[in-house]
């Protein structure tokens, strides 16, 4: 049974770098650039990937489906580039699928690297993730970034973890946020939702200090010191900053409207 690795990527060529020489065991690795402009292409062809070219879509999971689609292994494991598969996970994951008889997909664990720490915290960890399975047996709903894989079949968890590190510097990470608070406040925005009393103090009061206490005492974010404080803080933080630039799309659909 073959097994293909599938990643997009939009200038992530240090990233790739380090991730693509680990994963040679593969039997197809496929890799879709989203407009990069760090030579990220020249990077995957040279590890022997099959490269793709598409535009830089605002929702992850469009050309996360289309490298799905390229796919020609019977098990399909999408990564982003900023993951790695550790050896054990690797062991695993080739006699998985060479068993397996039952399941059409496996979640696993996902360990998250912030700033010098691993988080075991504050929902930060198994942070589980469902990433292999059944060619044809999954997919996105297309809908939100931050959406699940959808299943046809039974779900199996691995024992092993994979790593996450997703930030290398406070600069990114900010980026980051900037990214999925635009297409957060985009997406509620689509979905009918418009500035008023009641969502104001949903999103500027109760959602982020319920997610921040949740997250930070009950569930022991402050067990990880300061990288836990700064993940948890900014769990709640999101809030505030999607309402306000939801705010400001109304504003400028206004202000279009008017002229």
């Amino acid at each position: 049974m073959k097994i293909s690795i599938t990643i997009i990527g939009h200038n992530e060529a240090a990233h790739l770098e380090q991730l693509l020489p680990q994963l040679t065991w593969a039997d197809e690795r496929i890799y879709v650039d989203c407009e990069s402009a760090d030579g990220s292409c020249a990077i995957a062809e040279k590890y022997g990937c099959r490269v793709f070219a598409r535009p830089n879509n605002p929702n992850l999971n469009v050309n996360k489906s289309f490298a799905m689609e390229q796919a020609t292994g019977g098990w399909v494991f999408y990564l982003d580039p900023d993951e790695r598969i550790p050896d054990s996970l690797r062991d695993e994951v080739i006699s998985v699928i060479q068993a397996e008889r039952d399941a059409v997909a496996f979640e696993l664990g996902r360990r998250n690297y912030y700033f010098g720490k691993w988080l075991r915290h504050g929902s930060r960890y198994p942070d589980t993730q469902l990433r292999l399975f059944r060619r044809g047996r999954a997919h996105f709903p297309l809908e939100h970034v931050h959406e699940r894989l959808q299943v046809d079949g039974r779900i199996k968890k691995l024992k092993n973890d994979m790593y996450h590190y997703p930030f290398e510097s406070v600069s990114q990470f900010l980026s980051k946020f900037d990214f999925y608070t635009s297409f957060e406040a985009g997406y509620l925005h689509r979905q009918g939702m418009r500035p008023g009393c009641p969502n104001a103090i949903r999103y500027l009061f109760l959602l982020p200090l319920a997610r921040f206490f949740r997250r930070y005492f009950f569930k022991g974010g402050f067990l990880d010191g300061v990288p836990g404080l700064f993940a948890c803080l900014f769990d709640g933080i999101k809030f505030i900053v999607t309402y306000v630039k939801l705010v400001e799309i109304c504003r400028e659909q206004g202000s279009r409207e008017n002229d």
